[in-house]
């Protein structure tokens, strides 16, 4: 049996850069229980660093919405996982974990339950924001889903889909108190200085949408407060689409660009412009007033608009139930909102305004709420996972 020998065997399917971090997480935890694991899959290099085998990278999958790119990749996508599945029902692991990216991983993971190989989701769809047909395709798919969020395994229950909540590892990852300080000096900035961080998205698409719409708001925003300090944390294969977008606004002088970074940004920040998704978030554990935008294809925007639960999209005020931060998106994402929207909240800083203290309270709650052991948790889990099998 596999836990017996203490080499149990993972198949593990990450989807993108959020997806690599998370599942490296989860393999720190297992591999202090399990010494020997074994591990192979599609995953990116924080899973590699944990000695994880990828017969493709992460980055495979990293699609986004109904554009012409993803219809050009569909192909390509369902050629690989149709070769996964064939490689994990030959070599059958002892329990699959997909994490995230659940267009991919659901119907790989229907595919290996229905063959006896026992199935993990990690981040459970978000089926209580949207495309809540998805709540039969989960309970097709996983033995058991690992929740990141706390009202998750309550609302999985209803539809008799078992589940853990493992905590957010982000949550973990952020201090309760970041240093400012420390990282406006890692960032060679002043404690002075009013510094809006700006972050436009990790995928292509993203940057294409809304890079122009960020920074042609930080010009505006340059024009009413001349001294402000603007930080873009890039992500590394779209730093020469970034500069080239920077540059055609001319604020190549006045927009720093950095490799990465982003925790350090964000901790550096006093207000954010930011692109919906998980950054928001981390935006949030920072204790960051943000701004909320997201841009893309019309057709794309139409579909998702029709299968909307919730009033928010950004998971700081679905989280906290509440539009706490504002959120501009589609044909409001204009440059004039965006720019007044940031204005505000550092007007607001500037007076000593009681916004931004309740806002930095409700977000250390939140911080509270969504911090756990998540490696143990989640390992705690997948053994059991394993033992049944």
């Amino acid at each position: 049996m596999a836990e017996a020998s203490l080499q149990p065997r993972l198949g593990m399917v990450a989807g993108e850069a959020s997806g690599d971090l998370l599942a490296g997480l989860v393999l720190d935890g297992m591999r202090t229980r399990w010494p020997e694991l074994r591990a192979s899959g599609i995953g990116g290099p924080q899973m590699a660093a944990r000695g994880f085998e990828a017969h493709w990278p992460s980055d495979k999958l990293a699609v986004h919405g109904y554009s012409l790119e993803v219809l050009r990749r569909v192909r390509e996508l369902f050629a690989i996982r149709a070769s996964l599945r064939e490689r994990f029902l030959r070599e059958r692991p002892d329990v699959f974990i997909g994490v995230d990216a659940p267009d991919f991983n659901l119907g790989l993971e229907t595919a290996l339950k229905t063959q006896g190989i026992p199935t993990v989701h990690f981040v459970c769809p978000s089926i209580w924001a949207w495309r809540a047909n998805r709540v039969e395709k989960i309970r097709r798919a996983a033995d058991h889903v690992l929740c990141i969020f706390p009202f998750e395994p309550a609302l999985l229950a209803e539809h008799g889909i078992a589940a853990t909540y493992v905590g957010h590892p982000l949550a973990n990852v952020i201090p309760l108190v970041p240093d400012k300080a420390a990282a406006r000096r890692q960032l060679g900035l002043d404690d002075g200085d009013e510094v809006v961080a700006i972050l436009p998205g990790s995928r292509r698409s993203e940057v294409r949408y809304l890079a122009t719409r960020f920074f042609e708001a930080a010009a505006l925003m340059r024009k009413s407060r001349p001294g402000l300090k603007f930080v873009v944390p890039a992500v590394p294969n779209l730093r020469a689409e970034i500069d080239a977008t920077v540059a055609a606004y001319g604020m190549a002088s006045h927009i720093q660009v950095v490799a990465g970074q982003s925790h350090t940004v964000l901790a550096a920040c006093d207000v954010t412009l930011i692109a919906s998704g998980t950054a928001t978030l981390e935006a949030a554990l920072f204790k960051r007033p943000m701004v909320i935008a997201y841009n893309m294809h019309w057709m794309s925007w139409a579909l998702m608009k029709r299968k909307q639960l919730q009033p928010w999209v950004g998971l700081p005020n679905i989280l906290c139930r509440d539009f706490v931060v504002p959120e501009l998106l589609q044909d409001a994402a204009t440059p004039p909102a965006l720019a007044a929207a940031v204005l505000q909240w550092l007007a607001d800083r500037a007076a000593g305004s009681a916004k931004i203290g309740a806002l930095e309270t409700r977000f250390t709650a939140l911080h509270h709420e969504l911090r756990r052991d998540t490696a143990t948790l989640a390992t705690d889990a997948i053994q059991k996972i394993i033992r049944r099998s």
